[in-house]
């Protein structure tokens, strides 16, 4: 058994994709939703969509997977409860200690992990279904060895269709030190999708050195059915309709044995950016990138030839006025035409570019297909019957379910109450999506007005479909108390760098550039800590487990380190990728130390600080995880140095550092260093990319020298709240 999932951002997109097939479907409210530029829904639409949902037996997943500041702690609580008991099928968080303690609140919630929570590996899973998850949604990541021994654990949700994004689940930071917009709040600019250069031969043009292509699983879903995944996740909650349409269908077909060739055509037209890649589960292709073009580019139609000053696309047939294309030359885009006129060797395109010989045309707006992927309404189909005699009520069956008539039925003088009569009243479903197919008429000649048979019809049919679209969902009301925090000062300072010999700090955490050649074989007298990296494989894990035990402890922005500290008997150091910004994961995440999440201000981390807790303050900002080659993998010819630069079109110049972990991964840093005050928290110093740590050390805990001292600075979210 498995279940096609689709996006559902606006009203248009639910109706789409459960006329297409979908078993469930996922969307966001107005309020913490990770896609608020989406259509989104309020209360009132929600339980509209819920019931008519449920009618075909489709689930509703609703998405609150955001960061939770403090202040918002109890306001998100109460709209979770709201959705839950307006009668969703499960609640998606990203906040792993929120929706545990959400959890042991009202028990029969039902939670799933987001993908913001990064969990790739069985460590992670282990840990999801100790704090009382049902399903988590695996990252994006994580490869197929690994999905299918997560799947022995705990129920298990995997993309297979849509937009990539370009960093690691959940470790993004580059929109929200960019431009104060917050992915982990659904307020991602994509920064990640505009031109950068490297300072490397051959990657010196501006081009979309981050973008990805689009995730296309396609007939490898059946390795994911194999090894155990359970949901199949089209991603899509800001596109269009007839994109859930076509990818559900797509989705449908192969599943079914329908196969999906001619369906897979229709999904490029509606959405395709970079001709599909198979995703990181299959390891890093050949179409992963697609740093030449960044939108849509549609599904190729034909070449160009100039004839007579027009430009004429060859052998593109059955076009027709307002569809849509875009023109590439050498890969790259120069321009959109639309549809002018047929030709004999094809159509005539209009557009403002000046086209080539040889240029390729793309389809990005089918207007025929459109309409097709539009047209048609799936429906529940109801069996009716009906039995209407003298002296007693009229009763009704659909589908088993007997209803009864307000009214005591009378012989007719002259007109009696026909099969006819009923067929034409009861075929009528208003606005209930039923397809109606009747059963056994009887009638000993009674009369019924037309009125009054009508008011019985619509009553019917709305106790019908109140009864098949039921709230079986336990109520609750909001009654659980945050514990509070014991706020205390925190004195210490801890290091990220990577190389401690000879630094003072209370807490040391090596970082090194290659996890094969890891020493703990140097001067510091505080306590030492390994930096994981917050995706690895459980491969790459079993490998390292024996040189983490020459450390005190690991330091980590992954939810798999605590289950693997509590393995390993060590000390955890819960990183900033943790995002703990409230209370309850103050009190839930029950590590050695912790640091709150670097996107939040000094006035909000002050109710958070534990004589634990750690701020980052200093030095390096890393913005974002890449799990894959930006070089396109082209190992024997890579120069592979430890660190390139990369810059965007404002000159602006971030750090792009390599690290090995038996694979080549990278690490995007801010273009400028952090130079803030700490509060009564710990001061996190990040000197992985700094030469001089001891100086950046020295004076950590004074905001004013710290920023003399860096050339370029930024106090990042200290003082001024993200989006």
């Amino acid at each position: 058994m498995s279940e096609i999932l689709a996006p559902a951002g606006d009203k248009k997109s639910v109706l789409a994709a459960i006329n297409a097939g979908a078993d469930a479907i996922y969307l966001g409210l107005k309020e913490f939703s990770a896609r608020s530029s989406a259509e989104n829904f309020e209360m009132e639409s929600f339980i509209e969509t819920v019931k008519y949902a449920h009618a075909f037996g489709v689930k509703v997943y609703v998405a609150m997977n955001t960061l939770v500041k403090e202040r918002e702690t109890e306001n998100f609580i109460s709209a979770l409860l709201g959705v839950w008991n307006s009668g969703a099928d499960a609640i998606i968080v990203s906040d792993i200690f929120l929706g545990a303690y959400i959890k042991s609140l009202y028990p029969e919630i039902i939670m799933h992990l987001s993908t913001q929570a990064g969990v790739c590996n069985v460590y992670g899973a282990q840990f999801a279904k100790e704090k009382g998850f049902s399903r988590v949604i695996l990252a994006r990541e994580t490869p197929l060895e690994d999905i299918k021994s997560i799947a022995e654990i705990i129920e298990t949700e995997v993309f297979v269709q849509g937009a990539l994004c370009s960093c690691f689940s959940g470790q993004c930071y580059l929109s929200s030190f960019a431009g104060g917009n917050s992915g982990n709040r659904g307020k991602c600019k994509q920064p990640c999708r505009k031109l950068y250069t490297i300072d490397r031969e051959g990657y010196g043009e501006d081009s979309y050195k981050l973008s990805l292509s689009d995730l296309s699983v396609g007939e490898d879903i059946t390795k994911l059915i194999e090894a155990g995944v359970f949901s199949f996740k089209i991603e899509g909650r800001m596109r269009r309709s007839e994109y859930v349409s076509a990818a559900v269908k797509y989705y449908r077909g192969i599943l079914d044995g329908d196969g999906g060739k001619n369906d897979l055509s229709d999904l490029k037209r509606t959405y395709n950016r970079g001709n599909y890649t198979k995703g990181l589960a299959f390891g890093q292709d050949k179409s992963f990138l697609s740093s030449a073009v960044q939108g849509h580019i549609g599904e190729f139609v034909g070449v160009v030839k100039v004839e007579n000053g027009k430009f004429v696309c060859v052998g593109g047939r059955g076009f027709s006025v307002g569809d849509g294309f875009k023109i590439l030359r050498g890969g790259k885009e120069v321009g959109g035409a639309e549809f002018a006129a047929s030709s004999k060797d094809g159509f005539v395109l209009s557009c403002k570019t000046r086209l080539k010989n040889g240029d390729k045309v793309f389809i990005t707006t089918d207007t025929k297909l459109n309409a097709r992927l539009s047209d048609g309404q799936r429906r529940v189909k109801i069996s009716v019957s009906g039995v209407f005699n003298r002296g007693g009520v009229a009763t009704v069956t659909v589908n088993g379910k007997v209803y009864e008539s307000p009214f005591i039925l009378e012989s007719a003088e002259n007109k009696p109450l026909t099969e006819a009569d009923f067929r034409g009243c009861f075929s009528k479903t208003d606005k209930y999506p039923f397809e109606v197919a009747f059963g056994v008429f009887v009638s000993d000649g009674v009369f019924v007005p037309a009125s009054a048979l009508n008011a019985f019809r619509r009553e019917v049919f709305a106790r019908f479909y109140d009864e098949i679209t039921e709230n079986a969902n336990k109520k609750y009301e909001l009654n659980g108390i945050v514990p509070e925090v014991k706020t205390q000062n925190n004195p210490k300072i801890a290091v990220i760098a990577q190389n401690l010999d000879g630094l003072t700090a209370e807490v040391g955490i090596y970082k090194p550039s290659d996890y094969s050649e890891i020493t703990a074989d140097f001067k510091f007298s505080g306590e030492k800590f390994l930096y994981l990296p917050p995706f690895i494989t459980l491969k790459e894990l079993e490998k390292l487990k024996q040189t983490v035990r020459l450390f005190d402890g690991i330091y980590c922005d992954g939810v798999y380190a605590f289950k693997l500290a509590e393995e390993l008997c060590v000390k955890l150091f819960a990183g900033t990728g943790m995002n703990i910004s409230n209370r309850i994961g103050v009190n839930g995440c029950n590590a050695d130390y912790f640091a709150l999440s670097k996107e939040l201000t000094l006035a909000e981390i002050k109710p958070l600080c534990t004589d634990n807790a750690f701020y980052l303050s200093a030095g390096d900002i890393k913005v974002m995880d890449l799990i894959y080659c930006p070089f396109g993998k082209k190992c024997s010819s890579c120069d592979r140095r430890a660190s390139y630069t990369l810059k965007d079109e404002s000159d602006r110049r971030f750090v792009l550092r390599r690290y090995s972990v038996g694979a080549c991964r990278f690490e995007v840093y801010n273009c400028a260093n952090l130079a803030a005050d700490c509060g009564a928290a710990g001061v996190l110093i990040d000197c992985t990319l700094c030469p001089s740590p001891e100086n950046i050390i020295k004076i950590c805990k004074n905001g004013e020298k710290l920023r003399a001292y860096f050339k370029d600075y930024t106090r990042g979210h200290s003082v001024q709240p993200v989006n």
